[in-house]
């Protein structure tokens, strides 16, 4: 019987004694593996380097290791956490919870938040239109938004000026007096919806061609029936850096920085609107390249001036508003002006947001003797659904 007991008592102590030599192994391996001792190891430290790592300190400390075996920078501490080859982790991780060091290393990767880009030419007289073109902007849109303010003599060579913002890929350009009533991701978004040939996209100059500017009075060429308005115009910015447009003044085809000065050159006694009728004539040689968004996208009061003539304002509201030939300012069309006032004096206090509403809609009833005031309620349409939109949304979400 003492036989048998000595027997099982030798076998735990050669047992623990391999136990022992296991766990001296284990606290060995980082720097066999860092030394160049062992494949394995080295495999893992040399896959969690090319990974990016954790962070700096892990990636010195491997280094280190590898630099001074059995140094300084040995990991002296016997609750080393050995995983198999198939984890990819280094093989200098030491700490008791081993399940967060790899919830860490392999957990969802966060994705950077998309920017929108949003540019505008301001200049002297046109401030007080910027500031509150860029504060509808920034009340009801949702993802972060980026701003492009140029001044009118750093755009002398026209749209070309655009060009030099060399790092982004795609881009809203605007006049200064445009009011946004509803986010501007909406109009962002349209860019998902671009074929693979165009480029930008822009609204008709006019829904009804018998009071169209360009099918009556243009002494040079434009798109479609009634040509195509500027002052909302989406771009895919790398699509038109790579593209050579077709053009009538030569039959090679041009990139977009080298074909406006010779158009503007050739036309310079034809055109009457600038860069938009540089842009129609770009967009007439190739057609293939736009992206046309309906009237509501860019409303203006040729839509309303002589009866209501966009459909589909009527039937959603106006998205974005265009008050050109200076509306904003004089009482020609008091409905258009009613809407920048309310939203020039607003402020982004919570409360002034909310209550915009109400007196806004008493403003636009004293318009109905216009044309535009008969539908005034189409210009508060969807500006009250944003308004909505944007309580219904969490307070870090505004």
């Amino acid at each position: 019987m003492r036989r048998y007991l000595r027997l099982a008592v030798l076998c735990l102590a050669c047992g623990f004694c391999s136990l022992l030599y296991a766990f001296s192994q284990l606290a060995l391996s980082p720097e066999e593996g860092a030394g160049g001792g062992g494949g394995k190891p080295q495999a893992r430290v040399a896959s969690w380097l090319a990974g990016g790592g954790r962070g700096a300190a892990r990636g010195a400390g491997s280094a280190a290791t590898a630099a001074h075996p059995g140094g300084a920078h040995r990991c002296k501490d016997f609750s080393l956490c050995y995983w198999n080859p198939y984890w990819m982790l280094p093989s200098d991780v030491c700490g008791m919870n081993c399940f967060w060091e790899a919830a860490i290393r392999y957990g969802p990767k966060v994705q950077p938040v998309e920017r929108m880009h949003l540019a505008v030419v301001a200049c002297g007289e046109r401030l007080e239109e910027t500031i509150t073109m860029l504060k509808s902007a920034i009340i009801f849109s949702i993802k972060p938004l980026q701003f492009h303010i140029f001044a009118e003599d750093q755009l002398h060579e026209s749209f070309k000026g655009i060009l030099i913002l060399k790092e982004v890929d795609s881009l809203l350009y605007v006049d200064t007096d445009i009011l946004f009533l509803r986010p501007v991701d909406d109009i962002w978004s349209l860019l998902k919806k671009f074929n693979s040939t165009q480029i930008a996209a822009m609204a008709p100059e006019h829904e009804e061609p018998r009071i169209g500017w360009y099918n009556r009075f243009a002494r040079h060429p434009y798109y479609g029936k009634t040509g195509v308005n500027s002052g909302v115009m989406l771009m895919n910015m790398t699509r038109i850096r790579g593209k050579y447009f077709k053009n009538d003044m030569t039959t090679v085809r041009m990139r977009w920085g080298d074909i406006l000065m010779p158009l503007l050159k050739k036309y310079k006694l034809n055109i009457t609107w600038g860069d938009q009728d540089l842009l129609n004539i770009i967009f007439f040689h190739n057609p293939e390249s736009l992206f046309v968004f309906p009237c509501q996208w860019n409303y203006r009061p040729d839509h309303c001036i002589y009866g209501s003539n966009c459909q589909e304002a009527e039937e959603e509201g106006i998205f974005i508003l265009h008050g050109n030939r200076g509306v904003y300012h004089d009482d020609k069309q008091p409905a258009f002006r009613a809407i920048y006032e309310a939203l020039r004096n607003c402020s982004f206090e919570d409360d002034h947001i909310r209550s915009l509403l109400k007196p806004l809609e008493l403003e636009l009833q004293k318009t109905v003797h216009t044309y535009c005031g008969k539908i005034y309620k189409i210009f508060i349409k969807r500006l009250t659904k944003s308004i909505q939109d944007r309580y219904d949304r969490p307070p870090k979400e505004r």
